[in-house]
């Protein structure tokens, strides 16, 4: 399937500029060095007791490193750390934490960017600094919001990012980029997409962007085309988000991974591969590794899918070239179908065979859970019958807090546990092999086995549900509560480590066999 562009057709070609733009990323980069270079060479000629100087350099220098190269930057807010230190500079120091922490974050430490901007007298700091402090901080939390994808603690980040924005939107020039940017970014992680959408397109129509400030936004406004549903406006601006961070020489970026994502999941395979080589050679040029570790876990997939196109499209050649042979000869044509006639008979008689098994698999796994689960839910009824009975009681003499007592009672935690234990036991009663064929797909040191007190684990339960016939993606993370992308990411995860990839894995999956109590096969 080609790339699906925005409607303009002004975009048709988009995606071919962008190729256009990788067989340059070699004189981007040149010129990158050479401005390095000449600044590197200006910080020599400074004696060695003009910290002053030395300090102004260096943070040039960072600048230049801090989305370019992660090691670099490191070196060089270092170095303003020690001078800052030396001059016994403490607004220089709190400045220089703050550098520090900008690079810790973008290699995905989040640990460690909290830990160097600890300290921080932020009422001190110079309003430019200070929005610097509260930007960071904020994307720390929102990133640690996403990353942990909680339903306890991920209220609770987003609650701090959301104040940390507040207070850098309060402190920006009403109209400057970071006003706007700002107050888009924070209508788009509260869910306030049609107004965030307006203010980055404010930005973009303004035309007095940077390349990397550019970048920044398309990339934002992507994701807000994406939770709207809108996957073609989403890959045209990460197009353009990638073409303004080659041109910047920006390494430390996410748009071209989100673009290889959104290209696989539409099935434009060839692409999202080519996406994936430069994002990852990007990843590995800065040093990220939060980024080198999401594009491993999409790489061996896209790449197994790849290869499996190459596959068919060379399959497809020889039988064309195989029915041109064929031609010639009428004999040869004759034995050849008659040949495949009686092969495709026994294809076919195979194949009923399977349908009958499946047919019988099929029935014994209804009967069984039909069984079970129907126990379970006549419980519950009856469970609220009791209950039923006793708020009619308690009501009419007002025990107000009898009811609420009893409701308190009521653990929904523990009954989501009950229904998950009762499912796994009845999935390993009717697939007792299950765990044990499921890891046959694996090498021993990626085996997933349950702990002592566990039936199955989240990993094992995703793929016992789709065993059992349940593999849209929406459905399964409702039942297991996690949102459809955490499933996604679980999926591409254990898939990425098995020994076999694409629609093998999932064929081998379901071949498990079921066996009736009597221990025989389904």
């Amino acid at each position: 399937m080609p790339i699906t562009l925005p409607a303009a057709a002004a975009n048709g070609d988009l995606f071919e500029q962008l190729k256009a733009e990788f067989s340059k990323k070699g004189f981007y980069d040149h010129q990158k060095e050479a401005q390095i270079t000449a600044l590197k060479a200006k910080l020599r000629r400074l004696a060695p007791t003009d910290l002053q100087n030395q300090f102004e350099v260096c943070n040039k220098l960072y600048d230049e490193y801090k989305s370019y190269q992660y090691d670099s930057a490191y070196v060089y807010a270092n170095k303003l750390l020690l001078i800052s230190q030396t001059l016994k500079d403490k607004p220089k120091e709190d400045f220089s934490k703050i550098k520090m922490g900008f690079i810790l974050l973008s290699s995905g430490m989040f640990k460690e960017t909290f830990e160097s901007m600890r300290g921080i007298n932020v009422q001190s700091l110079q309003n430019p600094v200070k929005l610097e402090y509260y930007s960071i901080t904020m994307r720390a939390y929102y990133d640690l919001a996403a990353y942990n994808n909680d339903r306890h603690f991920t209220p609770v980040y987003t609650s701090q990012a959301n104040n940390y924005i507040d207070s850098a939107i309060a402190i920006s020039s009403p109209g400057s980029y970071d006003n706007i940017y700002l107050t888009g970014y924070k209508e788009y992680k509260n869910g306030a997409n049609d107004s965030a959408t307006v203010l980055f397109n404010r930005l973009l129509d303004s035309k007095k962007l940077t390349e990397h400030q550019d970048a920044i936004v398309q990339s934002t406004l992507s994701n807000v085309y994406q939770s709207m549903g809108q996957p073609d406006k989403s890959i045209g601006l990460l197009v353009k988000a990638t073409i303004s961070d080659i041109r910047s020489s920006t390494k430390e970026t996410i748009a071209l991974f989100w673009l290889a994502e959104i290209l696989y999941k539409k099935g434009d395979i060839k692409n999202a591969y080519l996406a994936l080589e430069h994002a990852l050679d990007d990843a590995e040029f800065y040093g990220a590794r939060q980024r080198k570790v999401q594009i491993a876990s999409l790489l061996p997939i896209v790449a197994s899918e790849k290869l499996l196109f190459i596959e068919r499209e060379e399959k497809l050649y020889i039988r064309s070239l195989s029915l041109i042979t064929v031609l010639a000869a009428v004999i040869i044509v004759v034995s050849i179908l008659l040949y495949k006639r009686n092969k495709k008979l026994k294809s076919k008689e195979k194949i009923i065979e399977k349908v009958n098994e499946k047919l019988m698999e099929g029935t014994k796994i209804k009967e069984d859970y039909i069984g079970y689960f129907f126990n379970i839910i006549s419980g519950y009824i009856l469970q609220l019958e009791r209950i039923k009975r006793s708020v009619d009681t308690k009501l009419p003499a007002k025990k107000y807090d009898d009811i609420q007592l009893m409701a308190n009672n009521i653990n929904i935690k523990k009954e989501r546990e009950t229904l998950f234990n009762t499912f796994d036991h009845v999935f390993i009663k009717i697939f007792p092999n299950f765990v044990e064929e499921f890891n046959k797909l694996f090498t021993k040191e990626n085996q997933i086995w349950p702990k002592e007190n566990e039936v199955l684990t989240t990993d094992l339960r995703i793929f016992a549900l789709m065993r059992m016939g349940i593999t849209d993606t929406e459905t399964i993370a409702k039942i297991l509560e996690y949102s459809e992308k955490t499933i996604y990411v679980y999926k591409m995860r254990i898939k990425a480590k098995a020994l076999i990839h694409g629609d093998e894995f999932d064929q081998r999956v379901m071949a498990i066999k079921a066996v009736d109590t009597s221990g025989k096969k389904a």
